[in-house]
């Protein structure tokens, strides 16, 4: 068995595809995942699985969430060493507080290359941007966020393409995967 974590990409967002996190567990549980472990109410789910391909997982979470719930919602899941390598990645000083943002933008493998730093409207000087093993890792400084580019995003084709989390939530379940 290994440990992954699915992404749900818009759910519980302004009242919009609202699940609840309990319920989503025991839709992973009764779908054969184990070890299942919910964090926060945006859609992260830790679990064990046999499944040894992505796009098998991805399926069988889409396939549940439209059954149980009604919905289709886009998933992303990374295994524990994604999440441990971003995590060790990026410098611990790149945080969430009141003074900085940091947003882990998971990718859609068809995004998933380093390329994808082109289609970004990173300004220089502003926005500092990592891309990390299908992931892009956007930091500033809260003082300049009306300068950053990183609200440009949304809305385009990339936008639909990805789910962001913020480092100190990528952190929090990198540190849930290894326990």
């Amino acid at each position: 068995m290994k440990k992954y974590v699915a992404l749900l990409r818009g759910i519980n967002v302004g009242g919009n595809n609202t699940i609840k996190m309990d319920d989503l567990k025991v839709s992973f549980t009764s779908a054969g995942f184990v070890n299942v472990l919910t964090y926060i109410n945006s859609g992260n789910v830790i679990f064990d699985t046999d499944f040894s391909r992505e796009d098998e997982i991805i399926s069988a979470i889409e396939e549940l969430i439209k059954k149980d719930f009604a919905l289709d919602i886009p998933v992303v899941v990374r295994d524990i060493d994604n999440i441990q390598k971003i995590c060790d990645t990026v410098p611990s000083a790149w945080r969430n507080d009141k003074d900085h943002k940091t947003d882990v933008m998971f990718l859609w493998d068809e995004y998933a290359d380093k390329r994808v730093l082109d289609k970004l409207p990173i300004k220089k000087g502003v926005d500092v941007v990592r891309y990390i093993d299908r992931a892009c890792v956007w930091h500033l400084d809260k003082s300049a966020h009306t300068q950053s580019g990183i609200g440009d995003i949304v809305g385009t084709k990339l936008y639909k393409k990805m789910t962001v989390r913020n480092i100190n939530t990528v952190r929090k379940l990198g540190e849930l995967m290894g326990e």
